[in-house]
């Protein structure tokens, strides 16, 4: 069951003053040169930052992206008052170039990514994204379409598993996981979380769960990649989000663990190099940078942060400009 506290109450948007004023100086950019600002909040969630967005910005458009039908409902309440300034769009985000043309936008100012599960995700309980509580193993963002965690356990060949829990939870002990998951759905088939947990805290150490945390996080985190695909949405995303923003529009993306954090990186890093062959004489003007790094490595919550969103610890915010026309650019030709 959901909770009937109004939304603005149950979600603490991460590093919410922060992101809002490292986008402010393109949407600033945009309203002097005579445009209308637009900026994507690309994982729209419960609409913390969207509304943060919007106040702080009142002369600007909102086109507001979420493939959670439950949250796009929430967030579309939450931000009622802006609704003359906002387009809100059931898709995933690396769907962003054919939501823009859809909506007729050329180009865009600014670009927000708040990855991973969503705070709503992991407090509805008949989601089966949290291990700390039984319900249906489900795990789609997405519940109108797509294959169920349930159906992974019980149909994926132990290989296949095992890839998964090692690759994407980065679980040390994915081979011992992936065998018993096999083993046990011999016997019934898998339909609840806390089925799925039982199973693993009878294979996993318990002195490795008493230094990383709960033995089931690891292959949930795998599962719930795996259900809704989000590292190849991501790789796709990131791109068509630096391709849509017009020079001196910025993206920001907070990512949650290493995989996700890695994606973003390498894609920044791909537009803040030159990419003229090594030992070339002469610097040519498309081998120059077309992106410009906006923090030095990733910036973290606060201390205050964490304590007023536990949910915050382990994020880590990556930022960059488009500072010229590059190879994937759509809005400078």
């Amino acid at each position: 069951m959901g909770e009937n506290r109004p939304t603005g109450e149950r979600h603490v948007p991460v590093l919410r003053d922060r992101c809002v004023s490292l986008l402010a100086p393109a949407v600033e950019a945009a309203a002097t040169a005579g445009r209308r600002p637009v900026v994507v909040d690309a994982t729209l969630g419960m609409g913390g930052h969207s509304e943060s967005m919007l106040e702080r910005f009142p002369s600007a458009h909102l086109v507001g992206i979420d493939r959670d039908t439950e949250a796009l409902g929430l967030a579309g309440e939450r931000l009622t008052r802006f609704s003359d300034r906002t387009d809100l769009v059931h898709a995933v985000y690396d769907d962003l170039p054919e939501v823009l043309e859809d909506l007729g936008i050329g180009g865009v100012d600014g670009v927000l990514f708040d990855l991973g599960v969503s705070s709503l995700q992991l407090d509805e309980r008949d989601r089966g994204f949290a291990y700390s509580y039984d319900a249906p193993l489900d795990m789609r963002m997405d519940t109108t379409t797509g294959i169920t965690a349930a159906e992974v356990v019980n149909t994926y060949a132990e290989a296949d598993l095992l890839r998964i829990i090692r690759t994407w939870g980065e679980e040390k002990f994915a081979g011992r996981i992936a065998t018993a998951i096999v083993q046990a759905r011999t016997a019934r088939a898998f339909g609840t979380t806390a089925e799925l947990v039982e199973v693993i805290r009878g294979v996993v150490p318990a002195s490795a769960a008493r230094t990383g945390g709960h033995p089931a996080k690891r292959t949930f985190q795998a599962l719930r990649i795996e259900v809704n695909e989000e590292l190849s949405v991501l790789e796709r995303a990131v791109p068509a989000a630096i391709a849509s923003i017009h020079t001196g529009g910025r993206v920001v993306a907070m990512s949650y663990h290493s995989l996700e954090d890695r994606i973003v990186k390498s894609s920044f890093a791909a537009g803040t190099k030159s990419s003229a062959p090594l030992g070339f004489p002469v610097e040519l003007e498309e081998h120059k940078a077309y992106l410009r790094s906006l923090t030095r490595g990733t910036e973290a919550p606060t201390p205050a942060e964490i304590e007023e969103n536990p949910r915050a610890a382990s994020a880590k915010l990556r930022a960059v400009e488009r500072i010229k026309a590059g190879p994937v650019d759509r809005t400078n030709g």
